[in-house]
């Protein structure tokens, strides 16, 4: 079977993992060697997946929440035309 770019996107979480069989895992990359969109797919599912395991915390500057209301608030008493 070739695969197409939907079958290797079903299979980017398996790869990534490695928990993909070693005939779909041939397949794959076969078919990204070749696809730069399945290889951008890849790429950002993997920094996405790098960024969302970073448990680092950044603390907000002073006042920013209620800034932030305010400008919300405000936004929706008054929407753009």
């Amino acid at each position: 079977m070739v695969l197409n770019c939907k079958h290797v996107w079903d299979h980017i979480s398996e790869y990534l993992d490695g928990t993909l069989d070693p005939e779909m895992l041939d397949q794959v990359k076969k078919h990204l060697e070749h696809c730069e969109i399945c290889s951008a797919v890849l790429d950002s599912t993997r920094n996405i997946l790098i960024l969302t395991a970073d448990d680092r915390t950044f603390s907000l500057p002073v006042g920013f929440s209620e800034r932030l209301h305010d400008r919300l608030e405000q936004a929706l008493r008054n929407p753009p035309d």
